[in-house]
Formats: C-alpha cells, sequence, structure tokens
C-alpha cells in the first residue's frame, strides 16, 4: 500500500516550509550588455560590453574609483549611493580578454 503523495508542493517540518526544488523561484536574469568588470591589478570599471578580437571593449565606461561600507554588493545594489564614488572614462576603456577576473551583468543604465 502505497500511501506517498506524488503532488506535493511543500512540506513543513518544525516550522519551517519546503518546496521542490523544480518549484523554487528564480531571479529573472538581466538580459542586456552592460556589466561591471573586475579586472586583474585591482581595477573595476563597468560599462556597455562588447567583445571582439579578444578585446573587451566597453563603451558608456565608468571606473568604479572606490566605495565605502558597503561591500561589493551594496555597490552593485546602488550605485548612486553617496558611499559609491564612479568616474566616467571619456575614451571608453579597452582590455585584453584574459585580464578579466569577473563580471557582473547590470541594469543598462547602471551607473548613468
Amino acid at each position: 500500500m502505497n500511501n506517498i503523495n506524488t503532488e506535493l508542493g511543500q512540506i513543513t517540518i518544525n516550522g519551517i516550509s519546503y518546496v521542490r526544488a523544480d518549484q523554487v523561484p528564480t531571479m529573472a536574469p538581466i538580459h542586456g550588455k552592460r556589466a561591471v568588470i573586475v579586472v586583474d591589478r585591482g581595477w573595476m570599471v563597468a560599462g556597455d560590453v562588447l567583445e571582439e578580437n579578444g578585446r573587451i571593449k566597453l563603451s558608456r565606461a565608468l571606473h568604479i574609483f572606490k566605495f565605502e561600507s558597503v561591500g561589493f554588493d551594496g555597490m552593485i545594489k546602488d550605485p548612486k549611493s553617496k558611499k559609491v564614488d564612479l568616474r566616467p572614462l571619456s575614451s571608453g576603456f579597452d582590455i585584453p580578454s584574459d585580464s578579466e577576473i569577473f563580471r557582473v551583468w547590470v541594469d543598462d543604465s547602471w551607473g548613468l
């Protein structure tokens, strides 16, 4: 006799509700062209990304000069904070692809 409910979507154990892994809502991906890129030697920049010929080229580029007491995540969430210092790079920014440490995709108006 099998009394297991296979349609169960949620279960509560010790007051904590759990859901099936395939029903966990996910954050909608950001589908744009703008990213914050951390580059070797400690540089952090943001801009509209174009990758070509082994290079990463940023237009509408910003140098993330510094951020204080908000952490990297706080800077990503609120680039207009008084604790974040963004400086425009009027000539854009062009780096070799292999100098990128990582990137975080952001909204197309991030930091502007």
